[in-house]
């Protein structure tokens, strides 16, 4: 039966192509605008290692200007940064199972049996377990050990993209190179690894790609250099004279993230920060009332404003839009089964029943809507596929990464099974919507008038 209303429905869509073609357009274009703005608006909203969600917390404590808030916006929430003295003394804790203390840096790379000229690079000066804590995968080698935290060890991680750029991708594991002109021994090279957001540097944008070279925290007062990557905020007047004297300053820049994994060391990790905020208070520190935070990666990202009201806005006018091509539909719907109202009420008359009216016509909703997906999951993978070129260049530029220029974006517009997920969700929701009141008007029709006027 269900065979004989599909051949029901074939026959009808070929009585008017134009106007299948036109409920076919209106469904595939809903939908696709639905699954782009769902699209980027998941991968945008998403906790990007949200298996760890209770174990990761983001360290930060209010040590700003007693008179005015960090972020005046926001003026509950402390400094999303550190000083490098309170992080280094936090760091010294056994409390966390895992601890990165960071920052970034801008530098230059030269060396590599394939590179052609020096190639600027971001640089993340960070702490050993920073590679295990945010399970960042490795394509040759590992990362340093926990000594090179607190010497300058001489040894360097590379992205798989500097990898490939510097060696040419080949195993460049114990390879030396010059990074800003000293040299540094390979002792791994990721795999592709990507966050969106990047949740724990947000610096530098939220979608902003990863760093491309990794060093040890133990090089930053070695380099005596003051950091040139991320941001560096500072608000009361200092004498300044030496990085020595910054590094005792109170202007935050560093980043501090924590593993902890169980209620046990959260609370005893709280503890140690109020013990030291207290200290540091009676020293002269700290005017502002105590306000110190252990932040797991989902609230950190909505404490930092990574998805905004208007992400949130373009998903109900997307949705608005598919519900007025849904409307349409459903008007051109009923204008074409009241025009052939005539051939079911021939088949009422030889006994059919309006439940299996109403199944014809369903029947037929569900196949334009299906129809309908499929097209809008090309138009969606078509106009991610346009906006992601937007953002990525043709011409291959050596001495920048574009990438790093376009804020990582390109990485919102992949398309993945989220998509298809909703695309699916969307025609069955779309066959229920445009179909049941015209398949139901029409079961509703009298016979005996169509059949006087044969």
């Amino acid at each position: 039966m269900y065979a004989y209303y599909m051949r029901l429905a074939l026959k009808s869509f070929r009585r008017n192509p134009g106007l299948t073609a036109l409920m076919l357009g209106a469904i595939a274009l809903g939908i696709a605008v639905c699954i782009m703005t769902m699209t980027v608006y998941h991968a945008m909203s998403g906790n990007p290692i949200w298996w760890k969600n209770d174990r990761l917390y983001a360290v930060t404590m209010d040590n700003w200007d007693p008179s005015r808030p960090e972020d005046r916006q926001h003026p509950d929430l402390p400094p999303p940064q550190l000083t490098y003295k309170d992080a280094v003394y936090l760091l010294g804790s056994h409390i966390p199972e895992r601890k990165v203390v960071m920052y970034a840096r801008q530098s230059v790379l030269t060396g590599g049996v394939a590179q052609r000229k020096p190639l600027p690079v971001t640089t993340r000066v960070t702490t050993s377990d920073f590679f295990a804590m945010f399970d960042v995968p490795f394509l040759y080698g590992s990362g340093w050990d926990a000594g090179g935290d607190q010497n300058a060890t001489p040894v360097i991680v590379l992205s798989k993209q500097q990898n490939e750029k510097l060696f040419g991708g080949i195993n460049s594991v114990g390879r030396t190179i010059r990074w800003d002109d000293r040299e540094f021994r390979v002792v791994g090279v990721l795999d592709a690894w990507s966050p969106t957001p990047r949740f724990y540097d947000l610096n530098d944008g939220a979608f902003s790609t990863p760093d491309d070279v990794y060093i040890p925290f133990g090089w930053t007062r070695p380099l005596d250099q003051y950091p040139n990557g991320g941001s560096t905020d500072c608000w009361k007047p200092e004498t300044v004279n030496t990085f020595a004297d910054f590094l005792g300053s109170d202007c935050v820049w560093t980043q501090m993230w924590v593993e902890l994994p169980n209620k046990a060391s959260r609370e005893r990790m709280q503890g140690l920060m109020d013990g030291y905020w207290a200290e540091q208070r009676k020293a002269g520190r700290f005017p502002r009332p105590r306000n110190n935070r252990l932040t797991n990666v989902g609230q950190w990202l909505k404490d930092q404003g990574v998805v905004q009201n208007d992400n949130r806005m373009l998903v109900g006018i997307a949705f608005a839009f598919l519900a007025v091509c849904l409307l349409n539909t459903v008007g051109i719907l009923l204008a074409k089964f009241l025009n052939a109202a005539a051939i079911a009420g021939v088949r009422r008359a030889l006994g059919a029943s309006r439940r299996q009216i109403f199944i014809q016509h369903l029947i037929e909703v569900g196949m334009l809507a299906a129809a309908g997906a499929v097209l809008g999951l090309g138009f969606g993978a078509l106009g991610l596929w346009g906006v992601h070129a937007l953002y990525v260049t043709k011409n291959e530029v050596d001495t920048v990464d574009v990438a790093n220029l376009t804020g990582g974006y390109q990485q919102l517009t992949h398309f993945d099974a989220i998509s298809v997920f909703w695309a699916v969700m969307l025609a069955m929701v779309s066959a229920l919507a445009a179909g049941l009141y015209p398949a139901w008007r029409i079961g509703r029709v009298a016979p005996a008038v169509y059949l006087k006027s044969q």
